[in-house]
Protein backbone atom coordinates (compact mmCIF):
# COMPACT_ATOMS: atom_id res chain seq x y z
CA UNK A 1 0.00 0.00 0.00
CA UNK A 2 2.83 2.39 0.94
CA UNK A 3 4.62 1.60 -2.33
CA UNK A 4 1.50 2.44 -4.31
CA UNK A 5 1.11 5.75 -2.44
CA UNK A 6 4.77 6.56 -3.14
CA UNK A 7 4.28 5.93 -6.85
CA UNK A 8 1.17 8.13 -6.89
CA UNK A 9 3.06 10.91 -5.09
CA UNK A 10 5.89 10.64 -7.60
CA UNK A 11 3.49 11.00 -10.48
CA UNK A 12 1.83 14.01 -8.83
CA UNK A 13 5.25 15.63 -8.37
CA UNK A 14 6.07 14.79 -11.96
CA UNK A 15 2.92 16.45 -13.28
CA UNK A 16 3.61 19.55 -11.20
CA UNK A 17 7.29 19.79 -12.19
CA UNK A 18 7.15 18.80 -15.80
CA UNK A 19 4.03 20.24 -17.30
CA UNK A 20 4.19 20.23 -21.11
CA UNK A 21 6.09 23.22 -22.37
CA UNK A 22 4.35 26.16 -23.93
CA UNK A 23 3.39 24.84 -27.33
CA UNK A 24 2.22 28.12 -28.81
CA UNK A 25 4.04 28.24 -32.12
CA UNK A 26 3.93 31.96 -32.75
CA UNK A 27 7.64 31.96 -33.69
CA UNK A 28 7.22 29.12 -36.20
CA UNK A 29 6.31 30.49 -39.65
CA UNK A 30 2.90 29.42 -40.90
CA UNK A 31 4.46 28.11 -44.11
CA UNK A 32 6.64 25.78 -42.02
CA UNK A 33 3.63 24.50 -40.08
CA UNK A 34 1.68 23.84 -43.30
CA UNK A 35 4.70 22.07 -44.81
CA UNK A 36 5.07 19.89 -41.71
CA UNK A 37 1.38 18.94 -41.80
CA UNK A 38 1.88 17.77 -45.39
CA UNK A 39 4.95 15.86 -44.24
CA UNK A 40 2.89 14.10 -41.55
CA UNK A 41 0.36 13.04 -44.17
CA UNK A 42 3.09 11.53 -46.34
CA UNK A 43 4.72 9.86 -43.32
CA UNK A 44 1.36 8.34 -42.34
CA UNK A 45 0.82 6.93 -45.83
CA UNK A 46 4.34 5.53 -45.95
CA UNK A 47 4.34 3.87 -42.51
CA UNK A 48 0.90 2.36 -42.84
CA UNK A 49 1.79 0.79 -46.17
CA UNK A 50 4.45 -1.35 -44.47
CA UNK A 51 3.40 -4.60 -42.88
CA UNK A 52 6.85 -6.19 -42.65
CA UNK A 53 8.05 -5.32 -39.16
CA UNK A 54 11.78 -4.86 -39.86
CA UNK A 55 11.09 -2.57 -42.81
CA UNK A 56 8.66 -0.58 -40.68
CA UNK A 57 11.21 -0.08 -37.90
CA UNK A 58 13.80 1.00 -40.45
CA UNK A 59 11.38 3.55 -41.92
CA UNK A 60 10.49 4.93 -38.47
CA UNK A 61 14.16 5.41 -37.59
CA UNK A 62 15.08 7.09 -40.88
CA UNK A 63 12.00 9.32 -40.75
CA UNK A 64 12.73 10.39 -37.17
CA UNK A 65 16.39 11.13 -37.89
CA UNK A 66 15.60 13.12 -41.03
CA UNK A 67 12.82 15.18 -39.44
CA UNK A 68 14.68 15.86 -36.19
CA UNK A 69 18.11 16.40 -37.79
CA UNK A 70 19.89 13.83 -35.65
CA UNK A 71 22.18 10.90 -36.39
CA UNK A 72 21.02 8.88 -33.38
CA UNK A 73 17.77 6.89 -33.23
CA UNK A 74 16.89 3.62 -31.50
CA UNK A 75 13.53 1.94 -31.00
CA UNK A 76 12.45 -0.32 -28.15
CA UNK A 77 9.67 -2.69 -29.18
CA UNK A 78 8.02 -5.75 -27.66
CA UNK A 79 10.23 -8.82 -27.52
CA UNK A 80 7.48 -10.82 -29.23
CA UNK A 81 3.95 -9.83 -30.21
CA UNK A 82 2.53 -11.54 -27.10
CA UNK A 83 5.09 -10.32 -24.53
CA UNK A 84 4.84 -7.39 -22.12
CA UNK A 85 8.53 -6.47 -21.94
CA UNK A 86 10.44 -4.26 -24.38
CA UNK A 87 13.83 -4.79 -25.99
CA UNK A 88 16.13 -2.65 -28.14
CA UNK A 89 15.39 -3.45 -31.77
CA UNK A 90 18.47 -4.69 -33.61
CA UNK A 91 18.15 -1.82 -36.11
CA UNK A 92 19.45 1.36 -34.52
CA UNK A 93 21.76 4.21 -35.49
CA UNK A 94 24.23 6.52 -33.79
CA UNK A 95 24.35 4.83 -30.38
CA UNK A 96 27.31 2.79 -29.13
CA UNK A 97 25.98 -0.24 -27.27
CA UNK A 98 27.87 -2.44 -24.83
CA UNK A 99 27.87 -6.07 -26.07
CA UNK A 100 27.98 -7.28 -22.44
CA UNK A 101 24.74 -5.48 -21.54
CA UNK A 102 21.15 -6.44 -22.21
CA UNK A 103 18.99 -3.56 -23.34
CA UNK A 104 15.56 -4.67 -22.20
CA UNK A 105 12.86 -3.55 -19.78
CA UNK A 106 10.34 -5.86 -18.16
CA UNK A 107 6.67 -5.16 -17.55
CA UNK A 108 5.74 -2.83 -14.65
CA UNK A 109 9.11 -1.11 -14.55
CA UNK A 110 8.85 2.53 -13.48
CA UNK A 111 10.24 3.79 -16.80
CA UNK A 112 7.52 1.99 -18.75
CA UNK A 113 4.84 3.22 -16.36
CA UNK A 114 5.97 6.83 -16.82
CA UNK A 115 6.11 6.55 -20.61
CA UNK A 116 2.70 4.88 -20.60
CA UNK A 117 1.25 7.58 -18.35
CA UNK A 118 2.40 10.60 -20.33
CA UNK A 119 1.85 11.74 -23.89
CA UNK A 120 4.92 13.88 -24.40
CA UNK A 121 8.68 13.57 -24.62
CA UNK A 122 10.85 13.07 -21.56
CA UNK A 123 14.44 14.20 -21.18
CA UNK A 124 17.13 12.19 -19.36
CA UNK A 125 17.13 14.81 -16.58
CA UNK A 126 13.40 14.37 -16.02
CA UNK A 127 13.66 10.59 -15.90
CA UNK A 128 16.61 10.72 -13.50
CA UNK A 129 14.57 12.77 -11.04
CA UNK A 130 11.60 10.43 -11.26
CA UNK A 131 13.48 7.12 -11.35
CA UNK A 132 16.62 7.80 -9.29
CA UNK A 133 19.37 5.20 -8.77
CA UNK A 134 17.82 2.78 -11.27
CA UNK A 135 20.19 0.33 -12.95
CA UNK A 136 18.13 -0.03 -16.14
CA UNK A 137 17.80 3.73 -16.54
CA UNK A 138 21.55 4.10 -16.04
CA UNK A 139 22.09 1.54 -18.81
CA UNK A 140 19.88 3.57 -21.14
CA UNK A 141 21.48 6.87 -20.17
CA UNK A 142 24.91 5.41 -20.96
CA UNK A 143 23.79 5.56 -24.61
CA UNK A 144 23.60 9.36 -24.21
CA UNK A 145 20.09 9.93 -25.62
CA UNK A 146 18.58 13.41 -25.65
CA UNK A 147 14.90 12.45 -25.72
CA UNK A 148 12.65 9.53 -24.78
CA UNK A 149 9.50 9.45 -26.92
CA UNK A 150 6.58 7.13 -26.02
CA UNK A 151 4.78 5.28 -28.82
CA UNK A 152 1.15 4.74 -27.80
CA UNK A 153 -1.71 3.18 -29.77
CA UNK A 154 -5.20 2.74 -28.32
CA UNK A 155 -3.89 4.06 -24.98
CA UNK A 156 -1.29 1.29 -24.79
CA UNK A 157 2.47 1.63 -24.92
CA UNK A 158 3.70 -0.28 -27.98
CA UNK A 159 7.28 1.01 -27.88
CA UNK A 160 9.47 4.01 -27.26
CA UNK A 161 12.08 5.89 -29.24
CA UNK A 162 15.44 7.25 -28.15
CA UNK A 163 16.80 10.22 -30.10
CA UNK A 164 20.39 11.44 -29.94
CA UNK A 165 21.49 15.03 -29.94
CA UNK A 166 20.78 17.11 -33.01
CA UNK A 167 23.39 17.69 -35.69
CA UNK A 168 23.71 21.24 -34.38
CA UNK A 169 25.30 19.94 -31.16
CA UNK A 170 24.55 21.87 -28.02
CA UNK A 171 21.07 22.97 -29.06
CA UNK A 172 18.08 21.52 -27.22
CA UNK A 173 15.02 20.26 -29.06
CA UNK A 174 12.51 23.10 -29.28
CA UNK A 175 8.91 22.75 -27.99
CA UNK A 176 7.74 22.72 -31.60
CA UNK A 177 10.15 19.91 -32.51
CA UNK A 178 9.05 17.89 -29.48
CA UNK A 179 5.41 18.28 -30.48
CA UNK A 180 6.24 17.34 -34.06
CA UNK A 181 8.12 14.17 -33.07
CA UNK A 182 5.16 13.24 -30.85
CA UNK A 183 2.91 13.54 -33.92
CA UNK A 184 5.26 11.21 -35.80
CA UNK A 185 5.26 8.89 -32.76
CA UNK A 186 1.45 8.68 -32.83
CA UNK A 187 1.48 7.68 -36.50
CA UNK A 188 4.34 5.22 -35.97
CA UNK A 189 2.57 3.65 -32.98
CA UNK A 190 -0.54 2.96 -35.08
CA UNK A 191 1.61 1.36 -37.79
CA UNK A 192 3.45 -0.77 -35.20
CA UNK A 193 0.16 -1.85 -33.63
CA UNK A 194 -1.20 -2.86 -37.05
CA UNK A 195 1.99 -4.81 -37.78
CA UNK A 196 1.69 -6.61 -34.42
CA UNK A 197 -1.93 -7.49 -35.15
CA UNK A 198 -0.90 -8.93 -38.52
CA UNK A 199 1.91 -10.82 -36.80
CA UNK A 200 -0.53 -12.34 -34.33
CA UNK A 201 -3.04 -13.33 -37.01
CA UNK A 202 -0.40 -14.99 -39.22
CA UNK A 203 1.61 -16.81 -36.54
CA UNK A 204 1.23 -20.30 -35.12
CA UNK A 205 0.93 -19.76 -31.36
CA UNK A 206 2.59 -23.07 -30.50
CA UNK A 207 5.84 -22.58 -32.43
CA UNK A 208 5.81 -18.83 -33.19
CA UNK A 209 6.48 -19.69 -36.83
CA UNK A 210 4.22 -18.45 -39.62
CA UNK A 211 0.97 -20.16 -40.50
CA UNK A 212 0.78 -22.19 -43.70
CA UNK A 213 -1.73 -19.92 -45.47
CA UNK A 214 0.38 -16.81 -44.86
CA UNK A 215 3.51 -18.64 -46.02
CA UNK A 216 1.77 -19.41 -49.33
CA UNK A 217 0.74 -15.76 -49.71
CA UNK A 218 4.29 -14.49 -49.22
CA UNK A 219 5.79 -17.24 -51.39
CA UNK A 220 3.47 -16.29 -54.26
CA UNK A 221 4.38 -12.61 -53.89
CA UNK A 222 8.11 -13.39 -53.86
CA UNK A 223 7.82 -15.68 -56.91
CA UNK A 224 5.82 -13.09 -58.90
CA UNK A 225 8.51 -10.44 -58.42
CA UNK A 226 11.56 -12.72 -58.45
CA UNK A 227 14.31 -11.41 -60.77
CA UNK A 228 15.52 -13.94 -63.33
CA UNK A 229 18.97 -14.21 -61.74
CA UNK A 230 17.71 -14.61 -58.14
CA UNK A 231 17.38 -18.21 -56.90
CA UNK A 232 14.72 -19.30 -54.42
CA UNK A 233 14.75 -22.59 -52.51
CA UNK A 234 12.32 -24.52 -50.33
CA UNK A 235 13.08 -26.78 -47.38
CA UNK A 236 10.45 -29.30 -46.31
CA UNK A 237 11.16 -30.70 -42.81
CA UNK A 238 9.60 -33.46 -40.73
CA UNK A 239 10.49 -34.56 -37.17
CA UNK A 240 11.40 -38.25 -37.17
CA UNK A 241 9.25 -40.66 -35.08
CA UNK A 242 7.26 -37.78 -33.58
CA UNK A 243 4.25 -40.01 -32.84
CA UNK A 244 6.50 -42.23 -30.73
CA UNK A 245 7.54 -39.18 -28.66
CA UNK A 246 3.89 -38.32 -28.00
CA UNK A 247 3.03 -41.93 -27.16
CA UNK A 248 6.05 -42.36 -24.85
CA UNK A 249 6.20 -39.04 -23.00
CA UNK A 250 2.81 -37.45 -23.66
CA UNK A 251 1.56 -34.52 -25.71
CA UNK A 252 3.04 -31.90 -23.38
CA UNK A 253 6.48 -33.26 -24.21
CA UNK A 254 5.54 -33.31 -27.89
CA UNK A 255 4.62 -29.63 -27.69
CA UNK A 256 7.97 -28.84 -26.07
CA UNK A 257 9.80 -30.70 -28.85
CA UNK A 258 7.89 -28.72 -31.50
CA UNK A 259 8.82 -25.45 -29.81
CA UNK A 260 12.52 -26.31 -29.45
CA UNK A 261 12.81 -27.55 -33.03
CA UNK A 262 10.99 -24.44 -34.31
CA UNK A 263 13.47 -22.20 -32.44
CA UNK A 264 16.38 -23.86 -34.20
CA UNK A 265 14.72 -23.58 -37.61
CA UNK A 266 13.94 -19.90 -37.01
CA UNK A 267 17.50 -19.21 -35.83
CA UNK A 268 18.84 -20.51 -39.15
CA UNK A 269 16.72 -18.18 -41.29
CA UNK A 270 17.81 -14.73 -42.42
CA UNK A 271 16.09 -11.48 -43.32
CA UNK A 272 14.04 -12.22 -46.42
CA UNK A 273 13.55 -15.90 -45.53
CA UNK A 274 10.43 -17.32 -43.93
CA UNK A 275 9.77 -20.40 -41.77
CA UNK A 276 6.28 -21.80 -41.18
CA UNK A 277 4.57 -24.69 -39.48
CA UNK A 278 3.26 -26.81 -42.32
CA UNK A 279 1.08 -29.04 -40.18
CA UNK A 280 1.57 -31.42 -37.25
CA UNK A 281 5.31 -32.07 -36.97
CA UNK A 282 6.10 -30.73 -40.46
CA UNK A 283 7.74 -27.39 -41.22
CA UNK A 284 8.54 -25.46 -44.38
CA UNK A 285 11.18 -22.80 -45.05
CA UNK A 286 11.49 -20.37 -47.96
CA UNK A 287 15.11 -19.36 -48.61
CA UNK A 288 15.28 -16.21 -50.71
CA UNK A 289 18.26 -15.60 -53.01
CA UNK A 290 19.57 -19.06 -52.14
CA UNK A 291 20.67 -21.65 -54.68
CA UNK A 292 20.52 -25.41 -54.24
CA UNK A 293 24.05 -25.75 -52.86
CA UNK A 294 23.54 -22.97 -50.29
CA UNK A 295 20.13 -24.37 -49.34
CA UNK A 296 21.71 -27.77 -48.71
CA UNK A 297 24.25 -26.17 -46.34
CA UNK A 298 21.48 -24.44 -44.38
CA UNK A 299 19.47 -27.66 -44.24
CA UNK A 300 22.51 -29.59 -42.96
CA UNK A 301 23.08 -26.96 -40.28
CA UNK A 302 19.47 -27.30 -39.11
CA UNK A 303 19.71 -31.10 -39.14
CA UNK A 304 22.95 -31.10 -37.13
CA UNK A 305 21.71 -28.62 -34.54
CA UNK A 306 18.53 -30.65 -33.98
CA UNK A 307 20.48 -33.92 -33.83
CA UNK A 308 22.66 -32.41 -31.08
CA UNK A 309 19.70 -30.93 -29.20
CA UNK A 310 19.03 -32.26 -25.71
CA UNK A 311 15.50 -31.53 -24.43
CA UNK A 312 14.83 -31.90 -20.73
CA UNK A 313 11.28 -32.99 -19.93
CA UNK A 314 10.68 -33.77 -16.25
CA UNK A 315 13.28 -36.40 -15.40
CA UNK A 316 13.73 -37.44 -19.04
CA UNK A 317 16.27 -36.36 -21.62
CA UNK A 318 14.55 -36.39 -25.01
CA UNK A 319 16.49 -36.40 -28.27
CA UNK A 320 15.07 -36.01 -31.77
CA UNK A 321 16.21 -35.95 -35.38
CA UNK A 322 14.72 -34.39 -38.49
CA UNK A 323 14.48 -35.31 -42.17
CA UNK A 324 14.69 -32.58 -44.79
CA UNK A 325 13.90 -32.24 -48.50
CA UNK A 326 15.38 -29.42 -50.60
CA UNK A 327 14.09 -28.04 -53.92
CA UNK A 328 15.19 -24.93 -55.83
CA UNK A 329 12.76 -23.06 -58.06
CA UNK A 330 13.20 -23.64 -61.80
CA UNK A 331 12.00 -20.22 -62.90
CA UNK A 332 9.72 -20.07 -65.98
CA UNK A 333 9.92 -23.87 -66.18
CA UNK A 334 7.60 -24.86 -63.34
CA UNK A 335 4.78 -23.71 -61.09
CA UNK A 336 5.08 -23.14 -57.36
CA UNK A 337 2.86 -26.19 -56.87
CA UNK A 338 5.44 -28.31 -58.68
CA UNK A 339 8.27 -26.77 -56.61
CA UNK A 340 6.51 -27.74 -53.36
CA UNK A 341 5.80 -31.23 -54.69
CA UNK A 342 9.50 -31.70 -55.50
CA UNK A 343 10.49 -30.58 -51.98
CA UNK A 344 7.97 -33.06 -50.56
CA UNK A 345 9.33 -35.89 -52.74
CA UNK A 346 12.87 -35.06 -51.57
CA UNK A 347 11.65 -35.21 -47.96
CA UNK A 348 10.10 -38.62 -48.67
CA UNK A 349 13.48 -39.79 -50.01
CA UNK A 350 15.14 -38.72 -46.75
CA UNK A 351 12.59 -40.76 -44.82
CA UNK A 352 12.99 -43.78 -47.07
CA UNK A 353 16.79 -43.69 -46.87
CA UNK A 354 16.97 -43.92 -43.09
CA UNK A 355 15.79 -40.51 -41.81
CA UNK A 356 17.96 -37.81 -40.15
CA UNK A 357 19.31 -36.73 -43.52
CA UNK A 358 19.00 -34.06 -46.24
CA UNK A 359 17.94 -34.98 -49.78
CA UNK A 360 18.05 -32.72 -52.83
CA UNK A 361 15.33 -32.80 -55.49
CA UNK A 362 16.52 -34.81 -58.49
CA UNK A 363 15.86 -31.85 -60.83
CA UNK A 364 18.38 -29.75 -58.88
CA UNK A 365 21.20 -32.27 -58.79
CA UNK A 366 24.28 -31.47 -60.92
Amino acid sequence: MDEKMNEQNKLMQYNEKFEPEDLSFEKVPQEKQIYDLKQLLEISKSLNSMMEFDRLVEAILYTSMAQMKTLGAALFTKKTFDSDGFILNRNYYGFETDPDRTYSIEKNHAILELLDEENYCLTPAQLKQLVPHDEILETLLALHPSLFIPFKAKNRLVGFLLLGEQINAGEDYTPYEKEFIMSIASLAAIAINNALLLERSTTDMMTHLKLKHYFYTVLNEKADTLPDDTPLSILMLDIDFFKKINDTYGHACGDLVLQQVAKIIQSCTRTGDMAARYGGEEFIVMLYNTNSKEAQKIAERIRTLIQDLSIQYNEFEVRVTISIGVATFLQKMESLKNLLERADIALYQSKENGRNRVSISAENLP
